[in-house]
């Protein structure tokens, strides 16, 4: 590898500034990853020309791919920046912001749009009260197993930046929020609620939406099985609208 990295970050001033491109060259060190190239730019923030320019912004919190906060877009790929190695990566390394979310400033977005998703589909336990309850209902074993696959997800937003399905144009709550579905249903207190989460995939942006491009899967940098959950989300929703045609069975 060349003793110097060469970064290309795609930056935008504010909401409504234009897009541009800055080219930026760093000495190289192993291990590197992208967010200490970007921390680097950050302490010293002088383009490949030698001019001083403004810091870039990023969004960042854990640096252990746990949080998700620092996704974005590199060399093409959506993925976590904390984890996306230099030496891995093809040079001139390429860093945009996810588009599927709108941009705030340069590499940050804002991911509103998912977390409203959670909230429509009720991706929680609700517990009445804060008293101590005692302990909870037990899972089966075997359930407890994939239903702990999926609760991996860390909100990062790159299943949907991933997801072709997911844009301006389209209600679409996206991949992540439907599996969110089948873990909370799956749960024997979250299951209260599980046919008003059925529901709420039912309605406008929900199930329907979803073209199974398998994108979403094949991006997710926690190897949720995705597609098993909007398979299985599918038969639940088919017998959730016969229940509602015939009534109980």
């Amino acid at each position: 590898m060349s003793e110097m990295i060469t970064i290309i970050i795609s930056r935008q001033d504010g909401p409504d500034g234009g897009t541009y491109e800055e080219e930026f060259k760093l000495p190289y060190r192993p291990n590197l990853n992208v967010i200490s190239c970007l921390m680097e730019i950050r302490r010293n923030p002088v383009n490949a020309k030698g001019e001083h320019t403004t810091p870039v912004a990023w969004d960042m919190n854990c640096l252990e791919e746990v949080c998700g906060a620092c996704s974005m877009v590199i060399n093409g790929k959506p993925q976590q920046s904390c984890t996306a190695l230099i030496d891995k990566l093809e040079q001139p390394i390429r860093l945009e912001p996810m588009r599927t979310f709108p941009i705030v400033r340069d590499l940050m977005v804002d991911r509103s749009r998912m977390f409203d998703s959670l909230k429509k589909v009720k991706a929680w336990i609700p517990v009445d009260g804060t008293y101590d309850l005692g302990p909870g209902p037990r899972m089966p074993e075997k359930r407890r197993q994939w239903a702990y696959e999926l609760s991996k997800c860390m909100t990062c937003g790159v299943c949907l930046e991933a997801c072709p399905n997911v844009n301006s144009k389209s209600e679409f709550i996206g991949p992540a929020a439907l599996s969110q579905v089948r873990l909370f249903n799956a749960h024997p207190t979250g299951e209260m609620n599980k046919e008003e989460r059925l529901e709420a995939l039912m309605d406008e942006g929900g199930l329907l939406n979803c073209g199974n491009s398998q994108n979403c899967v094949q991006s997710c940098p926690k190897g949720i099985p995705l597609t098993t959950s909007i398979a299985s989300l599918n038969r639940a929703t088919a017998l959730q609208s016969f229940k509602n045609f015939f009534g109980s069975f």
